[in-house]
């Protein structure tokens, strides 16, 4: 089918931004310093001392273990275990896992529930065709070994051990020129929390080559993983790893990830020239966040798991001014029902402008008390 045209050009999209900067100037700035935990990366904010070229800083590299079939359902590991992927074809519910830990040795049967319905967009697949099997992401809090327990009909059982905080350092370039705001929004770009683009390939070969289509729509997620998060970039890496290698979607499935303290970090690549999330004509980079329903549509996802609360003042504020400077520099009314045309697999679907993962695949994301408050979020960003 014929691929609308986008109506944001590069320069129209620039001249858009620093109009709508203008305009949310007024606006309470959403702060997006790095964490400060040990295995956080150094913040991009700073600018280097005038004359210095481009600085470097430490993140750890992630540790996995990832097993296929029989092996899938029990691992034992030599490092702490800050995640465990779990994935399988077949029934959704039903499983279950119990961590090890040392000196204490395997601890109660837990349920699997699956998070997020991500994926590809195929030609010719619906998005609950492109959702089929279960995914999830369970903390596993340093344990060094699991067993899985699966629902009877499933099939093609994978799992990967993950740690993503003690692993041995690795150094990533920080670029002096790369720009540290979007809009005035500050944020972390996918160098400063430590992403490895290396994972991105597979065989040396890039596994997802990005693709861009115009905006239509843009949806909101959780990440249904714990509140709290004491170490929320190695979480975004985790996530990362999972989504890019044990996935095999080759990059992180969301657009941009905001957590509780309002920090946003940048998510799927989109090229080098400092605009997130875009390519240089305006078009938005295809991700994997909500599957046969990715093309054109941006996701963003809050931190956490929203089910019983809601996102944290911080977090919230921070989505607003997102969601205000895309809807903007498109020209898109943030109140709006449209009708998204997927323009790589032609599939339709009625839906508010901004959505929630669950008006589009069988899912509980962003969380029950998240998505109660989505029309006053529309509200808000309309405001803005």
């Amino acid at each position: 089918m014929t691929e609308p045209s986008s109506a944001v050009s590069r320069r129209t999209l620039v001249t858009a931004l620093g109009a709508t900067a203008a305009v949310l100037a007024t606006a309470p700035a959403a702060h997006a310093a790095a964490p400060t935990t040990p295995a956080a990366p150094a913040a991009p904010g700073a600018t280097p001392p005038a004359g210095q070229g481009s600085r470097t800083v430490t993140v750890p590299a992630t540790r996995a273990r990832s097993a296929a079939g029989r092996a899938a359902t029990g691992a034992r590991t030599d490092f702490p275990i800050h995640y465990v992927g779990v994935s399988w074809d077949g029934p959704l519910r039903g499983g279950a896992i119990r961590l090890h830990h040392e000196g204490t040795g395997p601890g109660a049967w837990q349920p699997l529930t699956p998070g997020c319905a991500g994926g590809p967009d195929l030609p010719g697949r619906s998005g609950s065709d492109a959702a089929a099997g279960a995914a999830v992401l369970v903390p596993a809090g340093g344990a060094v070994g699991y067993d899985l327990r699966l629902p009877d009909g499933a099939a093609n059982p994978r799992s990967t051990a993950l740690d993503t905080t003690r692993g041995p350092a690795r150094t990533a370039t920080l670029s002096p020129t790369a720009p540290v705001t979007f809009c005035g929004v500050e944020y972390l770009s996918r160098a400063a929390w430590g992403a490895d683009e290396s994972k991105r390939f597979k065989n040396g070969v890039e596994n997802s080559p990005a693709k861009y289509y115009p905006l239509q729509t843009l949806t909101v997620h959780h990440t249904d993983t714990p509140n709290a998060d004491a170490d929320p970039a190695a979480t975004v890496r985790a996530i990362y790893e999972y989504h890019a290698v044990t996935q095999d979607w080759g990059d992180i499935g969301y657009h941009f990830l905001i957590d509780e303290a309002g920090r946003i970090y940048e998510g799927r690549w989109s090229g080098d020239d400092g605009l997130p999330a875009h390519d240089a004509n305006g078009n938005a980079v295809t991700a994997f966040h909500t599957a046969g329903f990715n093309s054109g549509n941006l996701g963003i996802a809050l931190l956490g798991t929203l089910t019983g609360q809601d996102a944290t003042a911080k977090a919230r504020r921070s989505l607003t001014l997102l969601l205000a400077l895309l809807t903007r520099t498109h020209g898109l009314d943030p109140q709006a029902h449209v009708t998204f045309v997927n323009p790589v697999n032609g599939v339709t679907k009625p839906v508010d402008l901004i959505s929630g993962h669950r008006d589009w695949l069988a899912t509980d994301c962003p969380g029950g008390t998240m998505y109660a408050t989505l029309p006053a979020l529309r509200a808000e960003v309309a405001a803005l």
